[in-house]
């Protein structure tokens, strides 16, 4: 059922014809079962895509790597996709094929979690120190999983870890995990924790097999999480049809955000079996900002899952993409420091998202630079990648760098 709201008929700013009709008009969409998936969602299913000439085709997709192998292969032409993703792909780090990418917009900022067993929890193990004490102590390795080797939940994870003392690399284990599959592997107990986006931290919570001891809104309040994808070729073959799916999506993101029942809305709609397959309950939430943490704490988040912002979720800054490389060399994982700022200026399509922006009289930010201070103190302005990815007490930077794929 649509949603309230929604547009019903076409917008007169819609771009479908002559010079500036879309290429391609339709378009098949990966996504993962996640809940910051929700503006695809919506823009496929809430009559948002067609005012732009485009049929949004969604294909729910089982894990990180069948995302980027569809990709490079052209089975999907853009996707739900995590910022660590689309960089390793073009940087040939991602253990698939090295294929020129493209980050269209932001689709998210914060709403992801660390989570830790109920076991854990049982032996007091309930906060940084605790863990800390515990690896330190303990005869056999934790296991942590995050969803993909280069992703931003492994570097959540590896930057919450490390920020506490505990290198991520030595003193625990890690290994991939599809984020729909924590739970289970949680429940089996063959991992100890994970870091995973929602709503798979608060259904560990809901059945009682973990507890969130971190946001990573707390490691960084609001910083970049997922984006639109795909690869360059076809931003550069679908110009048209590029520029029309972002519009589609800021608007898509622009009603979600702009009231608590259209989250409420939402949240409803992304819980069916075509999308999240989860409970309500479990969605919902942490969706409208509403946190608990399996440990009897409640809170409103300051800096919760966000959509739009006024836009400056969406803006495809250069320096988050820029960041994602430093710790993508601080774990060893490029092994040479790349041309920061080349890299970024070709994959981030600043100048695509600007005319789709303005198309919608969305404010685009004067700078492609964005600043901030995380939880260890660093400061964050992209200035200067190189010297902030050897900066860190903690990190993996060699000649050798560790195996790009562990699995359970």
């Amino acid at each position: 059922m649509p949603l309230s709201n929604t547009p019903a008929t076409p917008d007169p700013l819609a771009w479908v014809a002559g010079s500036d009709a879309p290429e391609k008009r339709v378009v098949e969409l990966g996504f993962m079962a996640l809940t910051d998936a929700a503006s695809l969602i919506v823009a496929a299913t809430q009559g948002f895509a067609q005012p732009y000439g485009l049929t949004l085709n969604l294909r729910r997709q089982s894990s990180w790597s069948s995302v980027r192998d569809k990709l490079v292969g052209g089975e999907l032409d853009a996707a739900h996709g995590l910022y660590g993703l689309i960089y390793a792909v073009h940087l040939g780090i991602s253990g698939g094929p090295r294929r020129d990418m493209a980050v269209l917009m932001g689709l998210a900022q914060n709403g992801q979690s660390i989570s830790l067993s109920s076991e854990l929890k049982a032996a007091g193990v309930i906060d940084p120190d605790a863990l800390r004490r515990s690896v330190r102590h303990s005869g056999a390795k934790l296991t942590l999983a995050q969803t993909f080797p280069t992703g931003t939940h492994a570097l959540w994870l590896y930057y919450w870890l490390a920020a506490h003392g505990i290198h991520p690399l030595d003193d625990v284990r890690t290994l991939v995990v599809p984020p729909s599959r924590m739970v289970a592997h949680l429940r089996a107990r063959r991992i100890d924790g994970f870091c995973a986006g929602e709503p798979w931290g608060a259904l560990a919570i809901e059945e009682n097999l973990g507890y969130t001891v971190a946001t990573s809104q707390s490691i960084w309040a609001d910083h970049p999480e997922k984006v639109l994808g795909c690869t360059r070729e076809f931003v550069d073959q679908y110009p048209n049809t590029a520029r029309a799916l972002v519009m589609a999506v800021l608007e898509a993101s622009r009603f979600i955000d702009a009231s608590p029942e259209n989250r409420r809305s939402t949240a409803r709609l992304i819980a069916g079996s075509d999308y999240l397959d989860a409970p309500v309950a479990a969605i919902e939430p942490r969706f409208l900002g509403q946190y608990q943490d399996g440990l009897g704490h409640a809170w409103m988040d300051e800096h919760p899952l966000r959509f739009f912002g006024n836009g400056d979720v969406n803006m495809p800054y250069h320096s988050d993409g820029l960041w994602f490389m430093t710790q993508l060399r601080r774990w060893g994982l490029l092994r040479e420091d790349p041309d920061y700022l080349a890299v970024a200026q070709r994959i981030q399509q600043t100048g695509l998202y600007r005319d789709a922006a303005t198309a919608l009289q969305i404010a685009v930010p004067d700078s492609p630079m964005r600043s901030a201070t995380l939880m260890d103190g660093s400061h964050w302005n992209g200035s200067d990648p190189a010297g902030y990815a050897h900066s860190f007490a903690l990190h993996a930077i060699a000649d050798t760098a560790p195996p790009l794929i562990s699995k359970p």
